[in-house]
């Protein structure tokens, strides 16, 4: 009712509860335990989830689909049968749901991976990809199973191999905007619109974008 962890003393002759009074002092890690007994039972959902903490979750998650194991199981499932593994550790001094807000959930998402996956995550599934033109357009992980580059056509000029994640396993789904970022194409292989459908885009463009 009060989303928090109290803590008593009782005395109890079977079912008799003879004497029940605060615990002032009780042990940190126990309180650690009915805090993440509270979180299970409340959901996910009362942790502090950012954009960068549910885009690091999606990026383990796009790596998990793509080759399974080593990479962990960071769903809803996962991350609520394991919250003894990796949020504990950062309960430590807080008994009350609303406190939770102080909890560094991406540092504790991370901590998840060790330090030979963290390097991967980062080569493998990368925050931004690199156009040509040297710029670094920010991935959508959200959108669905294939993360997403949305980049303005003129920007993919001269990229004649279609960009790919996970060690060139999986090709990017590319959406092409025009200028004012309206879309234009969305492709999977970037040679093949070169070839097939960018004469008919470049007409369209001309007569909305004369310049």
């Amino acid at each position: 009712r009060t989303e928090t962890v109290i803590a008593r003393r009782q005395r109890r002759l079977g079912a008799l509860v003879r004497s029940d009074k605060p615990l002032s002092a009780p042990d940190p890690s126990r309180l650690a335990e009915g805090l993440v007994d509270g979180v299970r039972q409340t959901g996910l959902h009362v942790l502090p989830w950012d954009k960068g903490a549910e885009q690091f979750r999606a990026r383990v998650a796009f790596l998990r689909r793509a080759e399974g194991d080593p990479w962990p199981d960071l769903s809803d499932d996962g991350l609520t049968a394991s919250l003894e593994d990796w949020l504990m550790p950062y309960l430590s001094g807080l008994s009350k749901l609303s406190m939770l807000k102080k909890v560094p959930l991406l540092e504790a998402l991370k901590a998840v991976l060790p330090w030979e996956l963290q390097q991967r995550l980062d080569a493998e599934a990368p925050t931004h990809y690199r156009v040509q033109t040297g710029d670094r357009i920010p991935l959508d992980y959200a959108t669905g199973e294939t993360p997403v580059l949305p980049v303005r056509l003129q920007q993919m000029f001269g990229t004649t191999d279609h960009p790919t994640l996970a060690g060139g396993r999986v090709p990017l789904v590319v959406h092409l905007l025009s200028p004012a970022g309206r879309p234009l194409q969305i492709t999977q292989d970037l040679p093949g619109f070169w070839t097939n459908s960018y004469p008919a885009v470049k007409a369209e463009m001309k007569g909305r974008y004369p310049k």
